[in-house]
């Protein structure tokens, strides 16, 4: 009898092992190469060398706006109020721009601590959300100077845009808040990370913020000026350019139109685009090269979202007879600057 079952049970114990053995062999390496395949890489040299470049050119173009407003302006009209925030919050966004060149020179390695972290987060939120609302509110206002210019509005008065202009700032600081809790920094891997799609347990929480980000900060502002502009282009076309006063409304309107429509394009679209197909792919699938491939998308973007720190001075300047002379040096007296208000004013 023993004879008998003792080949049997040693065929028994021939056929299962091996296919235990077959299954913890193909599941190890796979989970493995997974883990190796999705961590964060460095990134090109010229990437932060030309994301401190385009900061620092438009810090300088904003610090000098910035200058103009407070001691060549002496009284500001609503417009005035409008662009200076627009400056404002382009220039919150450099501070942060030496910790994201040192993040990305050291390996996308986020050695700052979690306190520089929300410092990071509160001046990009401000710069780049910003922006986008103070754009959207600088096309209503012109909209309404040009298009309303023999109406009443309330965006001609200087006391009401100055309680909206608070009111985005309020927006832009519970945003802050807001991704500060929800996205903290967290350890990946022997690398940390800071607002990145590659803190893998916030995953979830970076979809769902994204698409909000997404929509209420990108489309639907951009959808306002773009309607704004395209009244306002419509208004324009049918100005009397015999005039010297049509033909300077016309020509003004036009290049503001054009700006603020490269800006939305150019800097704006593409940031917001790349992010939200990364989270996407991270959500969703496995496709680790691909991410390598939106990481670096999204830094490219990132300095195209830059730029518009140095186009936006283009708008005071052509959307502005008074900043326009400040900046070149004319004095005016505020008597002078009331009589012309209706005519200079964004």
């Amino acid at each position: 009898m023993t004879s008998t079952e003792s080949p049997s049970m040693s065929l028994q114990s021939l056929t299962t092992i091996p296919a235990n053995i077959n299954a913890d062999i193909t599941t190890i390496p796979a989970n493995s190469s997974n883990t190796e395949l999705c961590t964060v890489e460095s990134q090109n040299g010229s990437i932060p060398v030309i994301l401190i470049l385009v900061f620092v050119v438009g810090f300088l173009l904003n610090s000098f706006s910035l200058w103009v407003f407070c001691f060549r302006i002496p009284h500001w009209s609503s417009g005035t109020t409008l662009q200076f925030n627009l400056a404002l919050s382009d220039a919150l966004g450099t501070p942060a721009t030496p910790l994201m060149a040192v993040y990305l020179t050291n390996g996308s390695n986020w050695t700052f601590g979690p306190l520089l972290c929300v410092f990071k987060i509160v001046l990009l939120s401000a710069h780049f959300f910003g922006s986008i609302l103070f754009l959207m509110l600088i096309s209503i206002h012109r909209y309404v100077v040009v298009v309303k210019f023999n109406k009443s509005s309330r965006m001609k008065q200087n006391g009401f845009v100055r309680k909206l202009c608070g009111g985005v700032w309020l927006l832009l600081l519970v945003e802050a808040l807001v991704l500060t809790f929800f996205l903290p920094p967290s350890k990946e891997g022997d690398k940390t990370q800071c607002l990145t799609i590659h803190q893998h347990d916030l995953t979830d929480v970076y979809f769902v913020i994204n698409f909000f980000l997404f929509i209420l900060g990108f489309l639907l502002p951009f959808s306002v000026a773009a309607e704004s502009y395209r009244r306002l282009a419509n208004s324009v076309s049918q100005l009397n350019i015999n005039s010297a006063r049509g033909l300077a409304v016309k020509i003004k309107s036009q290049r503001m139109i054009g700006i603020c429509l490269v800006i939305f394009g150019l800097c704006f679209l593409p940031l917001n685009l790349v992010r939200t197909i990364g989270v996407v792919v991270n959500k969703y699938s496995e496709a680790c090269t691909m991410l390598r491939h939106l990481d670096t998308a999204y830094y490219v973007s990132f300095i195209l979202a830059g730029v518009n720190s140095c186009l936006d001075p283009l708008l005071y300047c052509f959307g502005s007879q008074t900043f326009r002379k400040a900046f070149q040096g004319g004095s005016f007296s505020v008597g002078r600057m009331n009589t012309q208000r209706s005519t200079t004013e964004l």
